[in-house]
């Protein structure tokens, strides 16, 4: 063992495998042999090593195969270990000015900045497959619930872009996560810094990085921008949850809203008839995997003392399990939500159910009689209790009880009380910011385009900047 040598001697195989990190190391060897590069690049241009040290360093570190490396506690020591196998003792001077603690800090923001990236980019394909499915379906009446049950008349874009908003703002939660992602700790060393003559800005611009973890101590200890991932990846899964709900009741024969395509459900080994929303079952059990992930993270990074602690080892593959998991989940849902095909006949059909036009029949008895909202609102209730479509007869005998008076004879009539009960005509009515009529909708897709449109452009120049960056570095010799 590389680090172990005269100090501690061997390991046993046990001891080994309880504190090796290798199987989570598979998501950051990449971007170990990256961090590599720019120290070397940096160690170079100091003065610190000489060119041909470096060359011969560079090229011992292309020769290098994942699938062929050798034992070692992480991926950090089983490469170095190779290099020095490879080019001899000049690879140990690879390690000159940093420690472990601050390569792996860096090599875990490296690859979260990636994956959170692309995640964005995922959450941001599925708000569009939302707005889309809504900008065809302005004018498709459906019910509206509160508590599951029927409660107002809204129409299918309404309901589509609500969760489409949500995930614009799990999208502004990444965004917002990830300039504090992308800052380097590389050179912050154990955690005291390093008495070499190093330049921390030079090797955080070599890798795409936007800026320092300044404080060496903080630079190795902290795991907050790990935390801060997991929690916008567990409040994405409790919004994808939501929609992944309201698919798998509307896909019931109770509800009859929707039918998923073949390719995201499956049937039963005994019941042949069977369609079932397993993907969007899924979805929905996964979300508890990413919330354990999170509170897993927190629990282990809670209380540590200042600064590096082995215990921060076990954080990092609740991270890679919680990303990994919500990455699968999005893209999941972008597929079961551009394929669905919605039974709108069947969902307009029970737009008036339950007594849903309820609110706007007290709204017009406040607008055409002048009465205080909460009058109308005892009068229309007497009328719920009869479960039935009520008349001007029942509407004039339940005024006149509670309040003495009867609209009909304040120009409450026939056409007044159709109008009222209309799903369309409810929905029509309500045009204000935020409403379901289908002028309102088709404005909010529209907005929504433009906003994705725009949030398209902000991933592409964030992720060009750090291609552009790890480009330039792995061509440098």
């Amino acid at each position: 063992m590389l680090l172990r040598g005269e100090r501690l001697g061997e390991i046993s195989e046990d001891v080994l495998e309880f504190i090796s990190s290798r199987e989570a190391d598979r998501w950051i060897y990449e971007a170990d042999l990256l961090v590599d590069r720019a120290h070397l690049v940096m160690l170079k241009e100091r003065g610190l090593i000489t060119p041909e040290e470096f060359g011969e360093i560079v090229a011992g570190l292309d020769k290098i195969d994942e699938e062929n490396l050798g034992e070692g506690e992480d991926v950090h020591e089983a490469i170095e270990a190779e290099l020095i196998s490879k080019v001899g003792a000049v690879g140990g001077r690879m390690h000159t000015g940093r420690s472990r603690n601050d390569e792996v800090a860096t090599c875990i923001r490296i690859v979260l900045r990636e994956e959170v990236l692309s995640l964005m980019a995922e959450v941001n394909g599925l708000a569009k497959a939302l707005v889309e499915r809504a900008a065809e379906n302005a004018d498709s009446i459906i019910p509206g619930f509160t508590h599951l049950q029927h409660a107002q008349p809204t129409t299918l874009a309404h309901h589509l872009l609500a969760h489409a908003d949500t995930l614009l703002r799990d999208f502004e939660r990444l965004s917002d996560s990830y300039p504090r992602i992308n800052r380097s700790p590389l050179g912050a060393a154990a955690f005291a810094s390093t008495g070499f003559d190093i330049d921390r800005n030079r090797t955080a611009e070599l890798l795409g990085f936007d800026g320092l973890i300044e404080n060496s101590m903080d630079a190795v200890s902290t795991r907050d921008f790990l935390l801060e991932a997991l929690s916008c990846s567990a409040i994405l899964m409790a919004n994808l949850s939501r929609l992944a709900e309201e698919l798998i009741l509307w896909s019931t024969s109770e509800f009859g809203y929707v039918e998923l395509d073949n390719l995201f459900t499956s049937t039963s080994s005994i019941m042949p008839q069977k369609k079932n929303p397993d993907t969007a079952e899924l979805v929905r059990g996964k979300t508890g995997s990413v919330f354990g992930s999170l509170v897993s993270a927190l629990a282990i990074c809670k209380a540590l003392p200042m600064s590096y602690n082995r215990d921060l080892q076990e954080a990092t593959p609740n991270l890679w399990r919680g990303i990994s998991l919500t990455r699968g989940a999005v893209t999941i849902m972008a597929g079961a939500v551009s394929s669905a095909k919605f039974r709108c006949d069947r969902l307009e059909a029970a737009s008036g159910a339950g007594f849903s036009t309820a609110t706007e029949l007290a709204d017009s008895l406040v607008r055409k009689t002048g009465i205080p909202f909460r009058t109308a609102h005892q009068i229309v209730g007497a009328l719920a209790v009869k479960d039935e479509r009520p008349t001007i007869r029942d509407l004039d005998e339940a005024a006149e009880r509670i309040a003495k008076f009867r609209p009909s004879e304040r120009g409450f009539g026939e056409d007044e009380l159709k109008t009222a009960l209309d799903p369309n005509e409810n929905v029509a009515l309500r045009s204000k910011i935020g409403g379901p009529a289908p002028k309102e909708t088709r404005r909010m897709a529209a907005d929504r385009k433009s906003r994705i449109e725009e949030n398209e452009r902000l991933v592409g120049e964030m992720r060009g900047r750090v291609d552009q960056a790890l480009e330039s570095l792995r061509e440098m010799r």
